[in-house]
């Protein structure tokens, strides 16, 4: 009894160590074990770039707790009244425009989804919130530039509206029908329980409970922007160390549509956050990636990203999850090949 008392413990806390950090710990000590010369460059590289951003990172951090303090999600709800065009229209805007992590969505979407919301509206919202919010728009601009970050905004809303668009234009069929799976849950204790109800209160300062709500996400989203970016840029400073630009260059380099379309393909299996890739895809690009490629690889990254599948599968049948995968990833390929054409 006493073995499996200590195993269900060790169990346990394995399970609360966060596995970024250890990822993190994992490569340094490989690096110091097999290319001992490389890891005083690497935790350089790593904290010279973490400094360098660090005014978007605040900047992202404050502006995220912000809004939830004020309880600015609660505009969301009124993408969802109206007509179906109006409703999709709206919901690809604000799918790009406002932070939601995916304990918000999960209980949001699946009551829209409960009381006959239709599929195509909540699609468009879907598809267009993992890719940019302002928060990833100030991480973008940072690494990626100004004009990489607008373009990728202009293709979370034009996501939204593809996906919004092609459901409603095939509701009728077996596709989209009965769509949702049986849902139970609740939201996150940080987002709060009914976090897009209400009207928001700009000048939140004066409430306690918003106040803490300030602090808790401020902390909450700082230690996750540090540990994914510092993840970035540690991975981006061994890619230039060690993968050769010219297999970069030879693979996901040129104008071709070949390349864009193998950016998707790469990007949507990845699982990054929109974070945490746009360093690494900054340090593509020096190696080689062509800016089609760029593009298509963040905006199909975004789509599959854990927290935005999580968020899907929790509350569709399988068939409507590929459908938005698909989705994604056509979507990401036109994205790409529209801002190739535009920087050519």
């Amino acid at each position: 009894m006493a073995d499996l008392s200590l195993y269900a413990h060790g169990r346990k806390a394995w399970l609360r160590l966060d596995k970024v950090w250890l990822t993190m710990a994992g490569i340094l000590a490989l690096v110091a074990i097999l290319a001992p010369n490389d890891l005083i460059p690497t935790l350089r590289f790593t904290a010279q770039n973490i400094l360098s951003t660090g005014v978007f990172i605040t900047f992202a951090v404050l502006l995220i707790a912000y809004l939830r303090a004020t309880g600015a999600e609660s505009i969301v709800s009124e993408a969802f009244k109206g007509n179906e065009i109006r409703m999709i229209v709206l919901a690809s805007m604000v799918g790009g425009l406002l932070p939601f992590c995916s304990c918000e969505v999960i209980p949001f979407v699946a009551a829209l989804l409960a009381m006959g919301t239709p599929l195509s509206a909540v699609m468009a919202f879907w598809l267009a919130s993992p890719i940019m919010d302002p928060p990833m728009f100030l991480i973008t601009s940072g690494t990626l530039g100004f004009e990489f970050a607008i373009a990728k905004t202009i293709a979370a809303v034009g996501f939204g509206l593809m996906g919004g668009f092609t459901v409603k234009m095939f509701s009728r069929t077996a596709l989209f029908a009965d769509p949702l799976k049986a849902i139970s849950g609740s939201a996150c204790n940080t987002c709060g329980s009914d976090p897009l109800s209400g009207k928001p209160v700009w000048k939140f300062w004066g409430e306690s409970k918003r106040l803490k709500t300030f602090r808790d996400v401020a902390v909450e989203n700082g230690l996750f922007l540090l540990k994914w970016l510092t993840l970035a840029y540690m991975l981006e400073s061994l890619m230039i160390r060690f993968v050769p630009a010219d297999w970069i260059a030879g693979f996901l380099g040129g104008d071709g549509i070949g390349t864009i379309i193998l950016g998707a393909l790469v990007g949507a299996p990845a699982y990054l956050n929109g974070y945490a890739a746009a360093p690494l895809v900054q340090g593509l690009i020096e190696q080689g990636m062509s800016q089609g490629a760029a593009m298509s690889f963040m905006m199909a990254g975004g789509v599959s990203c854990i927290p935005a599948a999580i968020a899907v599968w929790a509350l569709v049948k399988p068939r409507v999850f590929v459908a938005y995968i698909t989705i994604g990833i056509v979507g990401s390929v036109i994205a790409g090949l529209a801002w190739a054409a535009y920087i050519a």
